[in-house]
């Protein structure tokens, strides 16, 4: 790097300094020396940990019926009607399993079983899960193992328009990354092979927060249905209305795919996820059981997250957190010169951490280092994505405030400040007991409700808006 330098932390947080998380609640975790972290990784907790609708209605469920494999159960009826109901009508067929990897593993089942075919065709980077199956259609993983590519995954450029060939100040990007789709889609056919399925994240979380233009779906499903394959949306990252403006990401981009994958979210960490498809679709498949898929418990939590997604408007709260984030993080990239691109939807967002802006060269040290000093100097959980784990996600729980989203706005500028000044190096690691820029649960509970943001001690509550 040109006229700088970076810290000299290599690994991330977790290598050098391993958190041990005792407990959670809403966007905080805490460490087992009592120190509170603000969570903007964890996804999966949808509607914030240990939400007390949530928990409740496990709790309750539990004590009353826990398995009815095989046997009818209102719980079940009422869940998927309610979940369907976020689809379109022509999605109309829900399958409940445990995991996003057992999802995209049934995807893939009835896509092959609908088209009597085996090619899937995937974005280079993709990670669609930790099945076998899933292993197979996931560069990210086989790129790294002896295996390699098997004859029947056709991988094709997922449409980055910050370090791809097409770049957003090519209006025809869309069109050009569909073209080569096309081409590579066309020589998997000259071989004598027939795609099933595409599946993919429409906000794609896994390559590092990609963004695709507008009319690239459109387009790409379009070639995959002329050459007679089946589309799978991949929504266990993105879905529940996390991109602020739709339930699922997929409606951003004005198509329906032929099959939806929904994941851990589902259940704010229960384990727990869906497959939604069309009839047609379903028919070819036949029975499906699930010992453990759609039990009372899982259906009694799913409920309770879809309602407390509605009753707490955490879609539009997503919408206006993260426009104020996305702008926000904007000054910083114009603040500074490693922020190179600033890019995602509502609470999914992603900050590509460069060398210069002008190469866009990855600097993958320096964004760990930046995760580690936002963890060990302010208390704040980020993780890196991408091929060059050098993009910066943000995509914390749905509660996350406008309050967290100053806090973290405020110590990225200190972090990137401080971990890139031309003659310097950044070496000072501060201990994980040190000052602290977001107040603990503990310190919000001695200051007046009026003033700071947080829960008050020792009462009861069914819902965080109690907190709030």
């Amino acid at each position: 790097m040109e006229g700088g330098s970076i810290c000299t932390v290599s690994s991330l947080h977790c290598d050098t300094a391993p958190l041990k998380i005792v407990r959670a609640q809403k966007q905080y975790m805490t460490d087992s020396l009592g120190v509170q972290y603000l969570d903007c990784v964890s996804n999966i907790a949808h509607v914030g940990h240990c939400h007390p609708q949530v928990v409740t209605a496990g709790k309750n469920q539990m004590a009353t019926l826990v398995s009815a494999q095989g046997f009818v159960n209102d719980s079940l009826t009422k869940y998927v009607k309610q979940l369907i109901s976020y689809f379109p009508d022509v999605l109309s067929v829900c399958y409940l399993v445990n995991s996003g990897s057992e999802a995209n593993d049934l995807a893939l089942r009835l896509a092959r079983s609908y088209t009597n075919r085996m090619d899937v065709v995937v974005f280079d980077e993709a990670y669609h899960g930790n099945l076998g199956n899933l292993i197979d259609i996931s560069p990210k993983m086989f790129n790294r193992m002896a295996q390699g590519k098997r004859e029947f995954v056709h991988v094709i450029p997922y449409p980055d328009t910050y370090q791809g060939s097409y770049r957003d100040d090519d209006p025809q990007a869309a069109e050009k990354y569909v073209k080569e789709a096309d081409r590579i889609i066309t020589q998997a056919t000259c071989n004598n092979r027939q795609i099933s399925c595409f599946i993919s994240e429409c906000l794609i979380v896994n390559c590092g927060i990609v963004v695709p233009p507008r009319n690239y779906f459109r387009l790409l499903y379009n070639l995959i249905h002329e050459a007679g394959g089946v589309c799978i949306a991949d929504e266990v990252q993105t879905g529940l209305g996390r991109t602020g403006e739709h339930f699922w990401a997929f409606e951003q981009y004005g198509v329906i795919p032929d099959i939806v994958t929904v994941g851990k979210p589902l259940g704010n960490g229960h384990p727990m996820a869906a497959v939604i498809t069309t009839q047609e679709i379903a028919d070819a498949l036949g029975e499906y059981y699930s010992t453990f898929g759609g039990n009372p418990v899982a259906c009694a939590i799913g409920m309770a997250v879809l309602d407390v997604i509605e009753n707490e408007k955490l879609i539009q709260s997503a919408k206006a957190v993260g426009k104020t984030l996305l702008e926000n993080l904007q000054i910083l990239k114009t603040k500074h010169a490693v922020a190179g691109d600033v890019r995602g939807m509502g609470l999914c967002l992603g900050i590509e951490i460069v060398q210069d802006k002008c190469s866009r060269k990855p600097a993958t040290e320096l964004a760990q280092s930046i995760v580690y000093r936002l963890k060990e100097d302010h208390h704040i959980l980020v993780q890196v994505e991408g091929p060059s784990h050098n993009v910066i996600a943000v995509t914390p729980p749905m509660c996350f405030t406008q309050l967290n989203a100053r806090s973290l706005f405020n110590a990225l500028d200190i972090v990137l400040s401080t971990c890139y000044q031309p003659g310097t190096v950044c070496t000072n690691i501060v201990d994980a007991q040190g000052s602290r820029s977001i107040l603990s649960m503990e310190d919000l509970d001695s200051l007046k409700k009026e003033n700071v943001e947080g829960p008050e001690a020792k009462r009861p509550r069914t819902s965080y808006d109690d907190i709030d």
